[in-house]
């Protein structure tokens, strides 16, 4: 999965995004300034941040050795921002995460610990467990951007449902195509 982004290989792109909700914990431990060391030593030069509905408002800066940061709320769509990103910074909603591996996207999915029955953490989990993409916390973010290998990324390639379907459609009557 690598670092490819089909752009400016001098200019390369971590996008976070927190989606629609509210995920002050992960826009504030992005703009923490031992993270945004850590994403600058692994040769990003920019932090695109979604902040969704939060209220912590990421620092912005730009300027020669420091990463360049910017940031919105909302977009009507994201998908241009993925493309373009060398690495994306997710909460762990389902349409970000497999939006994102469908991409091919170097991805860290963020969990957030806040949530009660949080059943977001299990998918971010078993994706982690199948090296699909990293799984942090708010607080081990700067660890898991530290330690983090790309090149050990393996493709997620979505399963065929096409088995399962014609099983219901047989157990529910409906005859084979």
């Amino acid at each position: 999965m690598g670092d490819e982004d089909g752009s400016d290989k001098s200019r390369r792109v971590v996008f976070l995004t927190v989606g629609t909700t509210c995920f002050d914990a992960l826009v504030r431990a992005v703009d923490s300034e031992n993270v945004k060391k850590e994403l600058l030593a692994k040769g990003y030069t920019h932090l695109l941040v979604q902040m969704g509905r939060g209220s912590y408002v990421p620092t912005k800066s730009e300027g020669e050795g420091s990463l360049a940061v910017d940031y919105f709320t909302f977009s009507s769509s994201i998908a241009d921002h993925l493309r373009s990103a060398s690495l994306v910074i997710s909460h762990a909603g389902s349409g970000s995460i497999f939006e994102t591996l469908r991409l091919r996207k170097p991805l860290i999915v963020v969990v957030n610990e806040d949530l009660m029955d949080n059943h977001q953490s299990e998918l971010a989990e078993e994706l982690a467990n199948t090296k699909h993409l990293y799984c942090a916390s708010p607080q081990t973010l700067h660890q898991t951007v530290a330690d983090m290998d790309l090149n050990s990324l393996l493709p997620y390639t979505p399963g065929d449902a096409t088995p399962v379907a014609k099983h219901i459609n047989r157990f529910l009557g409906f005859p084979d195509d």
